[in-house]
């Protein structure tokens, strides 16, 4: 994600939460995965921006690796339970 603001750290948090809420793999790095210009040559200035991006490059290329060879050697995605749903109007 590319921000021109700190603000946008919200919305990233949001998205965030619904991938986790679909049980969604969500990968991490080293700070909130974006980098801040409003325009692209001060993006390229971010330098911890850019880090963090990268890290988070390495990162999913990882998962993904683990994905395939837990795959490779039968492992499946865990059973989700759904039936029950909290209800506050008791």
């Amino acid at each position: 994600m590319t921000a021109r603001r700190a603000g946008a750290t919200a919305s990233l948090d949001v998205l965030n939460k619904y991938m986790t809420d679909a049980e969604m793999p969500v990968v991490s790095s080293t700070y909130w995965n974006m980098v801040y210009g409003p325009a692209p040559e001060l993006v390229e200035q971010d330098k911890e921006g850019l880090q963090t991006v990268r890290n988070l490059g390495r990162n999913l290329a990882w998962l993904l690796k683990c994905i395939r060879a837990g795959r490779q050697n039968g492992i499946v995605p865990p059973f989700s339970e759904t039936a029950c749903w909290t209800n506050f109007n008791r």
